[in-house]
């Protein structure tokens, strides 16, 4: 299985994750994308401010996907997620998985991203006109 686990400060490549994950093996390729919302909870969101523990985070996104390979027959994980400041609009996250079957890339797809905004050591803070606030991984 191949894995490109990364944190960036600049765009993310969607074209690139899927071409990562893309080989004559792969039957089925799930992606997802984290983007960043203008609105919550009815307040229009300025902009999301992500920060890390760079490299605690990269261990755990690459102990995830490891887990997601061990748990579903996959060939290859991309794992990219921004920090810095982000605007409505942008891309914040992409997970993208690879597999024989749609089922295993749909299954390890979710678990991954699911995982990771529960444990992995990346922060957002939500501005708004009013305030700002640090949000939880789950609401």
């Amino acid at each position: 299985m191949t894995l490109d686990i990364q944190i960036f400060d600049t765009p993310l490549d969607l074209a690139y994750c899927v071409r990562s994950v893309s080989d004559a093996g792969s039957g089925g390729i799930q992606v997802f994308i984290g983007n960043v919302r203008n609105q919550t909870a009815g307040k229009t969101v300025l902009r999301l401010e992500y920060e890390a523990y760079h490299s605690m985070a990269l261990r755990e996104m690459e102990k995830i996907a490891n887990e997601a390979g061990r748990r579903w027959d996959i060939t290859g994980v991309v794992v990219h997620h921004r920090t810095g400041i982000l605007s409505a609009g942008e891309t914040a996250v992409i997970v993208a998985v690879g597999a024989a079957h749609r089922h295993a890339a749909i299954d390890a797809c979710r678990y991954i991203i699911d995982t990771l905004k529960a444990t992995v050591p990346i922060w957002k803070k939500e501005v708004f006109e009013d305030g700002a606030v640090w949000v939880s991984a789950f609401p």
